[in-house]
């Protein structure tokens, strides 16, 4: 510019102000990594996860609390403990109940596959695996009743055996049911709510019908 080639600038003069940049200060969770964690805390913490979201099951409402951190250990350990109770059965009395472990496996993980998979063709807006995390640990009630059903045929299979049984099994079906749809409901268009029910009521409806109609050899 024209005139500023002749001003000059004294060396003598302190130049004030800080220079530095600024920076931020970083919270501990940017810091945070589970590789510099011991395995004891690691674990720790996951366990404390999959038992807050057993509460959640045991108190349903509409929550996002089973959506906003998925995982597939809490189910893994229902489906497999079902099964385990479920095994030597009356119903394959050929073999030692390994096919029905299988069988009752395959059902639990295979359905709530189909479930999601409906859902999302219906136009659900939860992913593939916070489905399955939902109809996963909504198996616990049944899981519970499983084991009621059991230390009831200690004591005998009679009349009053089978009535106990149904009334405990339906309760338990009952609150599957409604868990796993409050947390499923909003996730789904309102005029297609109906066609996703329909197919978790099944659901629960066949693994309720294995549990109550379970005998020990």
């Amino acid at each position: 510019f024209p005139g500023l080639a002749d001003v000059s600038i004294s060396q003598d003069i302190p130049v004030e102000g800080e220079i530095t940049v600024p920076v931020g200060s970083q919270s501990p969770d940017e810091d945070y990594s589970t590789l510099d964690e011991p395995v004891k805390d690691t674990i720790m913490r996951d366990l404390k996860a999959v038992g807050k979201k057993f509460v959640h099951v045991m108190y349903p409402r509409k929550s996002s609390a089973l959506l906003r951190d998925w995982d597939l250990w809490g189910p893994l350990v229902l489906c497999v403990s079902l099964a385990l109770m479920l095994q030597g059965g009356s119903a394959d009395s050929k073999d030692d109940g390994g096919p029905q472990f299988a069988e009752v496996f395959v059902i639990i993980w295979f359905g709530a596959v189909v479930i999601t998979l409906n859902s999302k063709l219906l136009g659900g807006t939860i992913s593939f695996f916070q489905s399955l995390c939902v109809l996963g640990y909504c198996v616990m009630p049944l899981t519970v009743a499983m084991l009621v059903c059991r230390l009831v045929l200690l004591a005998g299979a009679g009349t009053v055996s089978f009535i106990i049984r149904l009334i405990v099994v339906g309760a338990m079906f009952g609150w599957s049911t409604l868990a796993s749809t409050a947390f499923l409901a909003d996730s789904q268009p309102p005029n297609r709510k109906a066609l996703v029910v329909y197919p978790i009521f099944l659901f629960y409806f066949v693994i309720s019908w294995m549990i109550l109609t379970f005998t020990p050899q």
